[in-house]
């Protein structure tokens, strides 16, 4: 039995509407542009095409060349970007060029099919960590995202940054790309608890005959942004304030590392801002990525994990190294 059509709604009605803009396609070929591993069944894609025309897409039947397109002069491509918008593409573009592997084809592609060939772009540098992985690394990515999309458990080996080696049964919910790695975000169920994996530290993934339904009210994007890195969680989050020296207060306003934070402004020039975190350790070493511009004030156990850290740092470079 065919499976049944599973393709995210946006991507598929996105996906229509380019194969319109095209004029080529006859309503088998619709389906095939749209998903050809799965394409919507007949009935899937009238109902797709009746709502592009609800939202004012005015596309037609031309019956004499028997395909689906748009009127004369009207087209997707059509766009007039102002120099901000054209500036955050080509910043996204950079993004996927350092992402490198399986991402830079993508998002390049995508930046080309909105931009356009032969398009001055302005220049636009994007430091940020390559991932790099290897064949059996994608060839495991590949089985934990088909697992994420069919919603089945999958088992694999884990070795942990202490070299600890377990075995694991997930619910994979989604993947997080932080500092040049992979990683997958799952309900781990022996632990019954959320947990993220590093995708090349997982080994001999394959794919469990069970399924699962992801929480209904499950935010990837919540998820990561209680985290600096995104894959840090030590439980449930907690709130951390941190007061920031007039030199460095307006970059510490602007450096937006977690999702959910208040900032207070002082008279003095100086700025109080109050992170709800995920992992209160990885806040502090962050905070003390400032020096002395900056000062954990609260709640009490995150002051005295700062002030340890602190002491841990000093006696490391108070000693003479051999």
């Amino acid at each position: 039995m065919k499976p049944r059509y599973e393709e995210p709604k946006v991507v598929a009605l996105v996906r229509l509407l380019n194969a319109i803009d095209e004029g080529v396609h006859g309503f088998d070929a619709l389906r095939a542009a749209v998903s050809d591993e799965r394409p919507p069944g007949t009935r899937t894609l009238r109902r797709y095409l009746q709502e592009l025309e609800a939202a004012g897409f005015p596309w037609f039947y031309d019956r004499e060349r028997n395909v689906y397109r748009f009127p004369d002069g009207y087209s997707l491509k059509a766009l007039r970007l102002r120099p901000r918008e054209l500036l955050g593409l080509v910043a996204l573009g950079r993004v996927g060029a350092a992402l490198g592997g399986a991402f830079v084809g993508e998002v390049d592609g995508l930046l080309e099919r909105i931009v356009g060939e032969g398009t001055t772009v302005p220049p636009v540098a994007v430091r940020i960590a390559q991932v790099e992985l290897d064949e059996a690394e994608r060839a495991v990515l590949a089985t934990l995202q088909e697992a994420e999309h069919a919603a089945r458990r999958v088992r694999f080996r884990y070795s942990d940054k202490l070299g600890h080696i377990s075995e694991r049964v997930v619910e994979p919910y989604g993947f997080i790309v932080s500092l040049g790695r992979v990683y997958l975000v799952a309900r781990d169920v022996g632990r019954r608890a959320m947990r993220t994996f590093a995708v090349d530290s997982i080994a001999e993934a394959r794919m469990e005959p069970q399924l699962f339904a992801k929480p209904a009210g499950f935010d990837l994007e919540a998820f990561a942004g209680a985290s600096i890195a995104g894959v840090l969680h030590d439980g449930e989050p907690v709130q951390v304030t941190v007061r920031f020296a007039p030199a460095v207060a307006k970059a510490a306003e602007q450096a937006r590392v977690v999702r959910e934070r208040t900032v207070r402004r002082l008279e003095s020039g100086a700025c109080e801002i109050t992170y709800r975190v995920a992992s209160l350790d990885e806040l502090v070493r962050w905070v003390l990525g400032w020096g002395t511009e900056a000062e954990v004030v609260g709640p009490p156990p995150a002051r005295g994990r700062a002030a340890a850290m602190a002491r841990a740092v000093a006696r490391r470079y108070g000693s003479a190294r051999q």
